[in-house]
């Protein structure tokens, strides 16, 4: 298919705004859809001159709010009905955050770090699913601190702790350590939610989860206190020193290249920086899988009839 739309969250700042570059230059002909908290027909018009590219469309959408993700969705779909949008045929999740504190709040009042890492993408993907035509691919940003290993993290990170997924939406006290877990957490939940779409996806659309790797220079922990702030950032820098890291420049051209020629690993597949590799044992749980699948339904819809929460698979 020469022409096809891609739709991206995570594109603002840092490697994912690298990626997107990268993306639109090798592939000018298809249409890029960048949702943005704020100003996203700027951010659009920016992309363009960067690149050379007309065909980007920018579509307000704070993924704190289930009502924005799904008047954002809404929008797409009207395009793609009157084709002002050429067929679906990518999405990439890139959008993430880590706080200091578990108590902070989505705008429907779950916890924010699951309500936006976990839940949004989830949502998002949900409504845009039957509108896919194949080739397709769905790249979902996990981390590798999901392993909760010192090796990963060195330490930096708690190793996460799963629960069910109404109690982790749900506020509670927690200060930095506690936010971090579940930061962790959250990016074990993206596995989850990648392993469950293996088994609701046609066959023509592959689902992967994507580890960055240690990225420097990025404005990841913009909402940190300024002496975290600062400590963090230092640690990401040396960590570059010792080899461990990458540039949001290197990373995001990784990140691209991958989507452009490697997704050839089968889908479900755990993609450390490009390369098919095994996740962490306790990422492989089906039932895991299958109540986080029911449960963000129930978490994203309220009202939505239980007996029809899972309609990607009918």
């Amino acid at each position: 298919m020469n022409n096809r739309t891609i739709v991206l969250t995570g594109v603002t700042r840092g490697f994912g705004r690298e990626a997107v570059e990268s993306l639109i230059r090798e592939r000018p002909r298809d249409h890029y859809v960048v949702l943005a908290r704020r100003d996203s027909k700027g951010l659009a018009v920016e992309l363009a001159e960067a690149t050379g590219t007309p065909e980007i469309t920018g579509v307000d959408c704070d993924l704190a709010s289930l009502a924005e993700i799904k008047r954002a969705v809404e929008e797409i779909l009207r395009g793609l009905d009157t084709g002002r949008l050429p067929p679906l045929g990518g999405f990439l999740g890139n959008a993430g955050l880590t706080v200091t504190t578990t108590e902070e709040r989505t705008a429907d009042g779950y916890e924010i770090t699951f309500g936006v890492n976990v839940l949004s993408h989830y949502l998002l993907v949900r409504r845009l699913l039957p509108r896919f035509t194949g080739p397709g691919w769905i790249v979902l940003t996990s981390s590798d601190c999901h392993f909760g290993e010192f090796r990963y993290t060195l330490g930096a990170t708690p190793a996460p702790r799963w629960d069910t997924p109404e109690r982790l939406a749900t506020p509670r006290a927690g200060g930095a350590r506690e936010a971090s877990r579940a930061y962790a957490t959250s990016k074990l939940g993206v596995i989850y939610l990648t392993h469950a779409l293996t088994r609701r996806l046609p066959e023509n659309v592959g689902v992967y989860s994507y580890n960055p790797g240690l990225v420097t220079g990025t404005d990841f922990f913009r909402h940190a206190p300024g002496p975290v702030r600062s400590l963090l950032n230092g640690f990401f820098r040396l960590q570059r020193v010792l080899g461990r890291g990458m540039t949001a420049q290197q990373a995001g051209t990784r990140l691209a290249e991958t989507i452009l020629t490697e997704l050839t690993a089968p889908t479900g597949s755990y993609l450390d920086r490009g390369r098919d590799v095994p996740s962490s044992p306790e990422s492989h749980d089906e039932a895991r899988e299958e109540e986080l699948w029911r449960e963000a339904a129930r978490l994203v819809d309220p009202d939505r009839l239980m007996g029809r929460a899972d309609t990607l698979t009918e």
